[in-house]
């Protein structure tokens, strides 16, 4: 059961909970205290330390070395692009400094979009010339309005 009170400033609403905490309520803090500790990690979630364990603190396209101070900046890429796939042996792993991260997977939109799966699956926005037209460029999405107002005026 709740009860609600209004402030003097503003409509102010608080709401005071009566009666007994269902049972398995745990207060925040101790919910933060436990986060922060790491006590509610699942299983598949330290992949990063045992990827870091077995393939050491260095970049594997730039063989950038790090250590203990820079640690932060290794990134755990997943070579199939499942983040779910986590073998215990770090087969699906690689550790990428955030550099060469970025570059793998700017790769792979890039690959996407000339490879012609982009347009249609990330809605990407082409400049084109239209064919009654010399010389300007306009989007796909103009064209359609100009065809559309053409229609309507007709």
């Amino acid at each position: 059961m709740a009860r609600m009170s209004f402030g003097k400033k503003g409509g102010r609403v608080q709401a005071t909970r009566t009666g007994p905490k269902p049972a398995g309520e745990r207060p925040v803090e101790e919910v933060v205290r436990e986060m922060k500790a790491g006590v509610q990690r699942s299983q598949g979630e330290d992949y990063r330390e045992r990827s870091l364990a077995i393939h050491g603190l260095i970049c594997a396209r730039c063989a950038r070395e790090f250590d203990a101070s820079n640690r932060h900046l290794l990134t755990v890429h997943h070579r199939d692009g499942n983040h779910h796939n986590n073998p215990p042996d770090g087969s699906n792993w690689e550790n990428l400094c955030v550099y060469c991260h970025d570059d793998a997977h700017s790769r792979e939109l890039l690959g996407d979009y000339f490879g012609g799966r982009g347009a249609k699956e990330k809605n990407l926005v082409h400049t084109s010339v239209a064919s009654g037209e010399s010389g300007r460029g306009s989007s796909s999405l103009a064209e359609k309005l100009r065809k559309a107002l053409e229609k309507k005026g007709k």
